[in-house]
């Protein structure tokens, strides 16, 4: 027998810039009615971008969330309908100054299941050409270079923390390494 889920309701608790947090009223397959917490996120892309050298540029800045700077792959959301493709595309040029017209897929990651939507489309980004960034007013971005190895090194040092890095870096490295 199917276990079924039916949600009754999905009201609108707070409209953000970035996600929409909702209380969601559901039916659960014993019959009972619970609430759970929903975040709508509009999507987003990130690139893992890769120097002649073989390198990985990352981005490091600070993170509200945690108070404190990362070090991550570059990475945005979606402006409107966007595709993932355009956006890593746009989001590795505003962060790290360098463009590609060679861009791969590697993965597609769901930050948080258990309570936010949030998908980004991974890229891998090769034959860049060096331009300028372009960032935001509240950005404060700082491209750095790193082997793949030494990324490994951070992450397993507890360094690195943020899971679409952590995802993109060890995905990359079974790929292509």
């Amino acid at each position: 027998m199917a276990e079924t889920f039916k949600r009754l309701n999905r009201e609108l608790m707070y409209h953000g810039v970035i996600v929409d947090f909702y209380k969601d009223t559901v039916q659960v397959p014993n019959g009972n009615v619970v609430e759970w917490d929903f975040i709508g996120h509009k999507g987003a892309a990130a690139v893992v971008p890769v120097r002649e050298d073989g390198k990985l540029l990352m981005v490091r800045q600070y993170r509200n969330a945690l108070d404190r700077e990362t070090l991550e792959i570059p990475a945005g959301g979606l402006n409107g309908e966007e595709p993932t493709k355009d956006a890593a595309a746009r989001e590795l040029e505003e962060e790290t100054g360098y463009q590609s017209e060679d861009l791969e897929l590697l993965i597609t990651l769901r930050t948080t299941v258990a309570f936010c939507n949030e998908k980004i489309d991974i890229y891998v980004a090769r034959n860049l050409k060096k331009g300028e960034q372009h960032l935001d007013e509240d950005e404060f971005i700082h491209a750095e270079a790193y082997t793949v190895e030494e990324l490994c090194g951070l992450i397993l040092d507890g360094k690195i923390e943020d899971s679409k890095t952590i995802a993109a870096v060890m995905s990359y490295r079974t790929k292509y390494c």
